[in-house]
């Protein structure tokens, strides 16, 4: 499905993932954790073709990422961020409609074929109350929903999301990922996505992906917390990580 080979990723002169590599698939629900500022979305972006990266290779499905035309990547990969889209009268349906410019012609025309996938994805993703409503009048937990429904309406094999559940209530984080886990599971899509919520990320994760620094270490979840690399990682004066609780402790 996706195949790091091989990548070196940096930021400026800084190395951020040096020499790694990781295969993620189908039906795959995966978290990608680590400290802040270790390179976690700059990775995402490179999957997303966002980003260069400094060495190595990214393949989607065997072909090299660098081989594959904007058109072709947005029918494989969806990317979606935290950033809010704000703009008068755009309705829910009319920006999970926007995922399916990938297949639209040129004027962007959607056929009843394209609207039957519309309002499938918006129901899919719990949106479909919210079908008419104004865009800017969501809060941000619907405005996540809203977003993962476009992603699926790109009808991609894999969706990445970076930090989904920023600015949401512990609740509504919960809920999201539980959304992301039934469309791995139960779609078979490939998703992967950023967190720094790592008790839900593992019990919610089949697979971590964790930054450490140049490294990027890719394991099951119950073998990723068995090996105590998140521990270590986390620990230090100020924090620290319970592998029985699978939870931070912060010290005051």
């Amino acid at each position: 499905m996706i195949e790091l080979k091989n990548i070196n990723l940096a930021f400026g002169s800084r190395t951020l993932i040096q020499d790694s590599s990781a295969c993620f698939k189908a039906g795959h629900l995966v978290a990608l954790l680590g400290r802040n500022g270790t390179g976690k979305s700059t990775l995402l972006r490179a999957i997303a073709s966002l980003g260069m990266l400094q060495g190595g290779e990214i393949y989607v499905d065997g072909r090299p990422l660098s081989e594959l035309s904007s058109r072709d990547l947005a029918r494989k990969i969806a990317f979606v961020n935290t950033e809010r889209i704000s703009v008068e009268a755009l309705t829910v349906h009319d920006l999970v409609a926007i995922g399916r410019s990938p297949y639209t012609d040129w004027m962007g025309r959607t056929t009843k074929e394209d609207e039957e996938i519309i309002a499938q994805s918006i129901g899919l993703a719990g949106v479909a109350h919210l079908a008419t409503r104004s865009v800017e009048t969501l809060s941000d937990g619907e405005a996540q929903r809203v977003m993962i429904a476009r992603a699926l309406a790109q009808q991609t094999e894999v969706i990445l999301l970076d930090e989904p559940t920023s600015f949401l209530d512990l609740p509504n984080r919960y809920e999201l990922c539980l959304l992301l886990q039934r469309l791995a599971h139960e779609q078979g899509k490939c998703v992967i996505f950023s967190t720094h919520e790592l008790d839900i990320a593992l019990s919610l994760a089949d697979n971590i992906a964790l930054v450490d620094t140049p490294h990027l270490l890719y394991r099951k979840t119950d073998d990723m917390i068995s090996s105590g690399d998140i521990e270590r990682l986390f620990d230090s004066e100020h924090i620290s990580f319970d592998a029985t609780t699978q939870s931070i402790r912060l010290h005051r």
